[in-house]
């Protein structure tokens, strides 16, 4: 078992806490268009900050539960380049100024952290209690892996989303974005402005994305400060991340479906390390070197690939995937 101080807990939720607040601050303080140049040196210290904990987590409490952070870290910093996906939907369907979508993105990571800070408490909770959790979480990753795949050709329906229709019809919106406030005063009336719209959309997507990621890290390590590390710092570097990448995420085509294979394989993996705990111990382990060398030749199995295909096809174009046909579909 990891043994973790209180300092340890308190010094690291500091770092993390300092490093948002840092980003909140150039958020509100200089509103601009983030260029590559201050993406590019933004994503490379959030990646060697993150490699730098590594380096000291492992050498502090050994290659086998420096493996496991690594690991998990790949899993989530991959997961979280398909939620940049929808976050462009998002921007793009809301028509979000340029000079506000950092704003946003912002919010999303703060949310993010909230939420999978709660389900990484309980989901270590019920997986301490209860040993069948192992075979539910990876269950649920199966059957994620399965209609990502189906449907990995497709966008999420953001306009049709439930929580989206129903914020616009209890709260009146205004039609433009008034300097980016989330909301304003017209004819003495207070109206919430289209970025709160975003937010709400924002918001759900990631509920939806905790919902898979943390049973997707659980099922590399069992160790709750380790699954809050790797998600921690594969958040952190999102917002740069997005203004880097979202040039080329068009060019990721087959991301969704090797996504889809990562979450198959770790869902497996879950499922085997339960049936070794409940059922017999000569049921085989997944051990985390093979579960890290996996996951890392899939991404670049499908990285090389992506590219390839968009060289010889220019005019095919990536999609994040749905875990349910579009609203489109359905109506066909």
């Amino acid at each position: 078992m990891l043994e973790i101080s209180g300092l340890t807990w308190a010094t690291t939720i500091g770092v993390i806490v300092l490093l948002l607040a840092v980003d909140l601050v150039l958020a509100a303080w200089r509103p601009h268009r983030i260029g590559f140049r201050e993406a590019t040196l933004w994503s490379v210290f959030y990646i060697l900050v993150a490699v730098a904990f590594g380096v000291w987590f492992a050498s502090a409490h050994g290659g086998g539960f420096g493996a496991e952070y690594f690991a998990g870290y790949i899993v989530e910093k991959s997961l979280s380049v398909d939620n940049l996906f929808v976050f462009v939907i998002i921007m793009t369907t809301f028509l979000v100024p340029e000079e506000h979508q950092h704003k946003v993105l912002t919010f999303g990571i703060v949310l993010a952290l909230i939420m999978r800070g709660i389900f990484i408490a309980v989901g270590a909770t019920l997986l301490s209690l209860f040993s069948f959790m192992f075979l539910l979480f990876g269950l649920l990753l199966i059957f994620t892996a399965v209609q990502l795949f189906r449907h990995r050709d497709e966008d999420p329906d953001v306009e049709n989303n439930v929580v989206v229709k129903t914020a616009r019809k209890l709260i009146p919106v205004t039609d433009d974005y008034v300097g980016g406030k989330i909301f304003t005063r017209v004819d003495g009336k207070r109206l919430a402005t289209p970025l709160f719209i975003v937010l709400v959309a924002i918001g759900g997507v990631d509920l939806l994305f905790a919902l898979d990621s943390i049973p997707a890290v659980f099922g590399v390590t069992e160790e709750p400060y380790i699954v809050f590390t790797a998600n921690a710092f594969a958040l952190l570097g999102l917002r740069a991340l997005f203004f880097l990448v979202k040039g080329l995420l068009d060019r990721l085509v087959y991301l969704s479906a090797g996504l889809a294979i990562i979450l198959a394989f770790i869902g497996v993996k879950l499922i085997l390390h339960w049936a070794h705990v409940d059922i017999s111990e000569s049921v085989p382990e997944v051990p985390t070197p093979l579960s890290l060398g996996v996951i890392i030749a899939i991404l670049v199995v499908v990285t090389v690939a992506s590219l390839i295909k968009t060289r010889n096809d220019p005019s095919a174009k990536a999609h994040p995937g749905s875990l349910r046909g579009s609203h489109r579909d359905r109506d066909e």
